[in-house]
């Protein structure tokens, strides 16, 4: 089996409640979305083709056992559940990044799924498939990446909802980069005693924003 890869690397967890560990991030090509404040756009392009003993064996090369596999949509490639359950097998601890918009109704119950819920200033706020909140867990994470007090406003309403078996630890806030403060939104979820957190980009704020591979 083969996937299509954008690129491979070893960085630090930028996102989720991992921010800070250790991580290789496998991120695979093609996206179905355009969000407007998408900062990995060459993800749509750039691809090549990898058998999956290729990447175990650039996996081997990394002293490390959390794997992140993102994209992209890594869900629209139709051996990803293979090798989230390979990689399961090989015990390491994944974790699927996903927007949302595909089924992930087979994939491992032992991955964690971290999925996106667009909001309006994305514009692919209609691309969410509402039936997948039925099939998190309380290990699975929840992202809605915020551009404006709309945004914000779409957000907690489905907080409130319809994510009342996530535990809000599990729900992030996070400010898309450079155009709106963390602070606001810091206001707007105290004023509002919303159960979610506030998670800002990590890696933007070590690293050089545009930086990639990190």
């Amino acid at each position: 089996m083969q996937l299509d890869i954008c690129e491979i690397f070893f960085s630090l967890q930028g996102e989720s409640t991992f921010t800070g560990l250790p991580c290789i991030f496998i991120r695979l090509s093609g996206c179905n979305l355009a969000c407007s404040w998408c900062d990995t756009l060459y993800a749509k392009k750039e691809s090549q083709v990898m058998s999956f003993d290729q990447i175990f064996k650039k996996l081997e090369s990394y002293e490390c056992r959390l794997v992140e596999i993102t994209g992209g949509e890594p869900l629209l490639q139709e051996n990803t559940p293979a090798l989230i359950s390979m990689l399961i097998k090989k015990k390491y601890k994944v974790l699927v990044e996903t927007n949302g918009s595909q089924s992930i109704k087979g994939l491992d119950p032992e991955c964690i799924k971290i999925m996106d819920i667009k909001c309006p200033s994305s514009n692919e706020s209609d691309s969410f498939l509402s039936g997948n909140i039925s099939f998190l867990t309380r290990q699975d994470e929840i992202k809605f990446v915020i551009g404006s007090r709309k945004d914000y406003t779409f957000a907690k309403s489905i907080i409130k909802n319809d994510l009342s078996k996530i535990p809000q630890e599990k729900i992030h806030l996070s400010p898309v980069f450079g155009c709106i403060s963390p602070e606001t939104i810091a206001t707007w979820m105290l004023d509002d005693h919303l159960p979610a957190r506030l998670s800002l980009q990590q890696h933007k704020i070590i690293w050089d924003p545009s930086k990639r591979g990190v």
